[in-house]
């Protein structure tokens, strides 16, 4: 159902685009807008991926600098029968994640260093396995077709005010027309982009919870995730609010309410979600507790069984030593 969902909206997306094109120059307009469709979602299908993970000034590491969380992905890459995608990780404190790639053999995801200085071990699994999920079903190709469609239909908008209706002879809409390109479709194209990155979330909870095994892990992660971006800044995400909707939870701060002015669904809601999957599944109390505050951090690399492990390994445990130019990792 939410396939069929997300499909209509981005019809709707491309149909909205040709009409503003249409209002603009009559059918010339709307073939213009059509090629410069094209030719965005052309550049889109192979620099989306390398322009958001440059913006966000993720590291790609590998499993001699990042042997834990690298293995976490590749473990459950091979769970979702899913080639090994690359990782990449962000120095900021705030916990979030988000994949990228045109699809899954081009495939990256990227955690923040907070998101693994604050959660479990199991709750990053189950981060991950969401981004794997969105991987899985093509939800990064979809959602860098709309976000430049949406960006198109918002700059024709702004071509409305060199493209009077009454002076084109091939517009028959006039003023209206005009004011419909300027105002209401690039409202309307948000719209249709929340609701799609809203859908898509709602079935990534779903299929990272079955790749992981466990729903309340992704539930209790999900907790902690949104605390922490309501409290702790992320300075990237705010400088290209474009690509919010990538990442797990709202990166934005003053995003709350679950209307259709939000990129993502309401935390409550997903929540609630996962309960629901975990209750049928009969793993109702496999979870880790979700009510833990999110500033106490419990990563994986925090907890005493880990401790001893560590202490049987090199006493160097930081994997950006001798990379001066790479952010602390969360092992320091």
């Amino acid at each position: 159902m939410n396939t069929l969902r997300t499909a209509v909206l981005l019809a709707a997306m491309t149909a909205l685009f040709m009409g503003v094109g249409y209002l603009l120059g009559g059918s010339g307009g709307m073939m213009i807008a059509l090629v410069i469709a094209a030719g965005m979602n052309l550049f889109s299908y192979w620099n989306a991926d390398k322009m958001v993970l440059a913006m966000n000034h993720a590291v790609q590491v590998d499993e001699k600098n990042a042997p834990e969380y690298y293995a976490i992905v590749r473990d459950l890459a091979r769970r979702a029968e899913l080639p090994m995608p690359k990782v990449y990780l962000i120095e900021n404190d705030q916990p979030n994640a988000f994949a990228t790639g045109r699809n899954p053999r081009n495939a990256a995801v990227a955690a923040t260093t907070g998101l693994l200085h604050r959660l479990s071990h199991e709750e990053v699994a189950a981060v991950m396995a969401h981004e794997l999920a969105h991987v899985q079903h093509h939800d990064t190709l979809t959602m860098t077709i709309v976000a430049t469609l949406a960006g198109a239909i918002s700059m024709l908008g702004n071509f409305a005010f060199f493209f009077g209706g009454s002076r084109n002879e091939n517009n028959s809409f006039g003023f209206v027309g005009v004011l419909v390109a300027m105002i209401v479709a690039p409202f309307a194209a948000m719209i249709v982009q929340m609701a799609v990155s809203r859908t898509r979330e709602y079935e990534a909870d779903r299929r990272g919870a079955e790749i992981c095994g466990h729903p309340l892990w992704l539930a209790s992660a999900l907790n902690k995730i949104a605390r922490g971006a309501k409290q702790i800044p992320n300075p990237d995400a705010e400088r290209n609010p474009a690509a919010a909707h990538l990442f797990i939870i709202n990166p934005l701060s003053g995003e709350r309410m679950d209307s259709l002015f939000s990129t993502h669904p309401a935390t409550e809601n997903r929540i609630a979600a996962l309960q629901a999957m975990a209750a049928q599944m009969g793993s109702g109390n496999d979870g880790p507790a979700s009510n833990e505050p999110s500033d106490a951090p419990s990563g994986p690399w925090n907890r005493a069984g880990q401790r001893q492990v560590r202490a049987e390994r090199p006493a160097q445990r930081n994997p950006w030593v001798g990379n001066p130019t790479g952010p602390k990792g969360p092992w320091s």
